[in-house]
């Protein structure tokens, strides 16, 4: 037993994969304990909340353990992973949009609490604000590229586009936040 569990913790992604892939829970859990970390990180730069960060790392284990199986492994473990990360923020969101739709039709705006001045003063999370209000898609670039410190090649990858438009997302991003910080009073 004692054996089994150190085969755990040093097998390698490949490895777990295999196992969960075959239904084997403890591979699976392994694999979930070794990534949440990074999961949550990427769904925290992408919200800016810790709730909400926690819900989308917890919808993602959750379709993880749906989509395992159909996970080839043509790509990094991570890329994909990162993948329905953005994928599980973005759905998220786009909920959130159609209750706050529905709530402000019937004239109640209780949506809007939980967000405090503490986080507004500090310049990093400012900025990562401000990230959070580009357009998708220079978002996802900035969030993988400065947030999570992924080369353009690999967040083309993740963003399924090619490495020059990551590219030109990344400078029609940066041109976006320097007007969105000055009006912010940031810079």
């Amino acid at each position: 037993m004692t054996a089994m569990m150190l085969d755990d913790s040093e097998a390698s992604d490949a490895e777990l994969i295999g196992r969960a892939r075959g239904g084997d829970r403890r591979a699976f859990g392994k694999l979930l304990e070794r990534h949440y970390g990074f999961v949550y990180r990427a769904a925290y730069r992408w919200c800016g909340r810790k709730a909400d960060a926690e819900d989308i790392a917890q919808d993602v284990c959750v379709r993880l353990g749906r989509a395992i199986r159909d996970y080839q492994g043509n790509g990094a473990f991570t890329t994909w992973l990162y993948a329905m990360t953005l994928n599980a923020a973005r759905d998220m969101m786009r909920k959130r949009a159609r209750d706050t739709a529905k709530t402000e039709a019937f004239g109640t705006y209780g949506l809007i609490a939980g967000e405090g001045s503490a986080e507004s003063q500090d310049p990093t999370e400012a900025l990562w604000a401000a990230v959070r209000m580009l357009p998708d898609k220079q978002r996802d670039a900035v969030l993988l590229v400065y947030g999570e410190g992924l080369g353009h090649a690999a967040a083309a990858e993740v963003m399924a586009i090619s490495e020059t438009t990551v590219s030109w997302h990344i400078h029609e991003a940066k041109k976006r936040l320097k007007v969105l910080m000055r009006s912010a009073g940031e810079v």
